[in-house]
């Protein structure tokens, strides 16, 4: 593979060098002192500053700064990149038609361009998903516990949908939270407004499942239990599981070979 790269080129070899990219079909990088201005639905411009713009031959466009990891500003798949050279400045230009915008990258320095050709891996052959682990599960329902039974995946509620929902061998709801990857409070805050939707729909008062509460309402009330299910958790994760009395599973996408 061949890769071009230029450090602090001139603005006329900037542009000689995207023009040839361009044709080539390459994927450009371009590191640089610009000015970023978009118009179309509608309108947005950014002040002079040190960016990375990505342009994709599949036409989108990406600026990117020094914080987060989605663009600041961008242009999608199918839009067209155009170069040329203004009051001295190199300027990119990516437009589409429908519906109309265009965002257009003024650059007052240009520190870094690199072109190079980028091929295979649009296939993505994604392993060890959420999907994997709700497949474990519903076929192994032991890994939760001995006894529980799935009922329904993407179990609708008014919190959204719960991933896997089922019952455990006293005929408790249980809700499942599938996470494929360490997790910290957030997750335990949605597994738990899984529970209350769940709680509100069937009617039960979970502050009344207490020592205090008679043997009568505990019949007539389940225990609504909330299970996250996850590699593993942080330690604020674990605390805020154990006070509001849900439980951990310790589990992998997919079994260890």
């Amino acid at each position: 593979m061949t890769v071009t790269s230029l450090h602090d080129p001139s603005h006329r070899e900037a542009l000689w060098e995207l023009e040839n990219a361009f044709e080539r079909g390459d994927l450009v990088s371009l590191f640089g002192r610009c000015t970023v201005s978009y118009e179309g639905r509608a309108a947005s411009d950014l002040a002079a500053g040190d960016r990375l713009l990505l342009l994709k031959p599949d036409g989108a466009a990406l600026v990117h700064t020094d914080e987060g990891r989605q663009p600041v500003n961008w242009q999608p798949p199918g839009s067209e990149h155009r170069a040329a050279v203004r009051e001295g400045r190199l300027r990119v230009v990516s437009t589409r038609t429908n519906p109309a915008e265009t965002l257009t990258v003024r650059f007052s320095d240009v520190h870094q361009l690199s072109a190079m050709p980028v091929t295979g891996g649009r296939d993505l052959d994604l392993h060890g998903s959420e999907e994997d682990l709700r497949t474990r599960i519903l076929e192994r329902p032991d890994l939760i516990e001995a006894g529980f039974e799935p009922r329904e995946t993407e179990r609708p509620s008014s919190a959204g949908p719960m991933d896997v929902f089922g019952v455990d061998a006293d005929g408790n709801p249980v809700v499942v939270e599938l996470k494929r990857r360490r997790v910290g409070p957030d997750a335990v805050g949605q597994l738990a407004r899984y529970v209350r939707a769940l709680r509100e729909e069937l009617g039960v008062d979970g502050d009344s499942l207490d020592a205090d509460a008679d043997a009568d309402a505990d019949a007539a009330e389940p225990e609504v239990r909330g299970v996250l299910v996850a590699p593993s958790v942080t330690d604020r994760a674990a605390e805020r599981l154990a006070d509001r009395g849900f439980e951990h599973v310790a589990l992998e996408p997919t079994p260890e070979r």
